[in-house]
């Protein structure tokens, strides 16, 4: 049911549809998704009690079944076989698009491999949205999903992530939030520009934006409630190297080392051009001489 209007849906093509549900604002669905969803022989689901809400809202009765991480052993070849018999199942997450941080890979998995028609049904994305309101760049990006709790892995795993070249985007809870930012700014950079993005497309939407430092330290003794996103802007380029240090270095790589080799071998250290430095070790020489 759409604006109050009850529309008939034909039934969904025999296979595994991976259907993505709002992250918050259940207007947010798409109108494929309900359609796949009202034609489904059944749905699978995280948690009934969540599904069944946004069900109710669109006036939609179809069989859900609950699929998790805690039952998914057992649940898994049930759903395989109503797959195998030729029936429609709708793979659904409580919020967002199925697999990503979500259980459902193994069935995506093993449902291909059986020969089973997989398709995806697009739509909301907690990541995705994050990254937009985070004014951080977007060209390229890493999920990480949600880090280590405790802080010696965390730490391990930020400092795999510090050289990454792109932006970095968590999930992250509220009990942890605070410790998470301070790690965060110790292993990746204190100066990194961040976001914290909080209940997106919900009432109380929330997205702090500000470097790693300013987050970690306005968070402390903070516990904020609902799903957090955490997105890192890519490391920060390196501060050009003082001229009076490339002179240094270039004066000590010079009484040992022919020109050439001089320049390149300083060149390789600040991460220059060998072409400039090869030049400035000729200035340095020629006023020398000059002088």
């Amino acid at each position: 049911m759409i604006a109050g209007a009850r529309l008939a849906a034909p039934p969904a093509r025999a296979g595994l549809h991976v259907v993505a549900t709002p992250i918050g604002n259940l207007g947010d669905i798409t109108l494929r998704a309900l359609e796949t969803l009202a034609g489904a022989d059944v749905i699978a689901c995280e948690d009934t009690r969540v599904s069944s809400r946004l069900l109710a809202r669109y006036g939609l009765r179809v069989p859900l079944l609950p699929y998790h991480e805690h039952n998914a052993a057992e649940m898994r070849p049930r759903l395989l076989g109503r797959l195998a018999e030729g029936a429609s199942v709708a793979l659904i997450s409580d919020a967002g698009t199925p697999l990503v941080s979500d259980p459902g890979f193994r069935l995506v998995r093993e449902a291909i491999a059986a020969g089973v028609h997989v398709e995806a049904v697009p739509g909301p994305s907690a990541l995705l949205a994050a990254m937009v309101v985070s004014g951080l760049p977007t060209d390229r990006f890493l999920f990480e999903g949600f880090l280590p709790p405790k802080q010696v892995g965390r730490l391990a795993r930020l400092s795999e992530l510090a050289a990454v070249p792109a932006s970095l985007v968590m999930f992250e809870t509220g009990p942890r939030l605070a410790d998470s930012l301070a790690d965060m700014a110790t292993a990746l950079g204190g100066a990194r520009p961040a976001a914290v993005c909080r209940e997106l497309t919900k009432l109380h939407e929330e997205v702090r934006r500000g470097t790693l430092a300013e987050l970690a330290a306005a968070t402390v003794g903070l516990e904020p409630r609902g799903e957090i996103v955490v997105v890192v802007g890519p490391p920060l380029p390196a501060a050009a190297p003082a001229e009076a240090d490339i002179d240094s270095a270039l004066a000590a790589a010079l009484a040992g080392a022919s020109l050439k080799d001089a320049a390149a071998e300083v060149a390789a250290a600040f991460g220059l051009p060998r072409r400039t430095v090869y030049q400035r070790a000729l200035d340095l020489t020629k006023g020398h001489k000059d002088g």
